[in-house]
């Protein structure tokens, strides 16, 4: 499950690169960075970050 988390996190901070640097996507993109932020600190509170 961490490994999923991980991976969602990745894929959403990648969104987010692309909205900002490149398309104009608005607020939508800023909430899924936030979101991804938060995915990564949950797994690396619960233990699932350290390998």
């Amino acid at each position: 499950m961490g490994n999923l988390l991980y991976l969602l996190a990745v894929v959403l901070v990648i969104i987010w690169a692309i909205g900002f640097f490149g398309l104009a996507a608005g607020s939508l993109i800023h909430l899924l960075l936030v979101i991804a932020v938060i995915v990564v600190l949950m797994g690396v509170i619960r233990g699932s970050g350290t390998a």
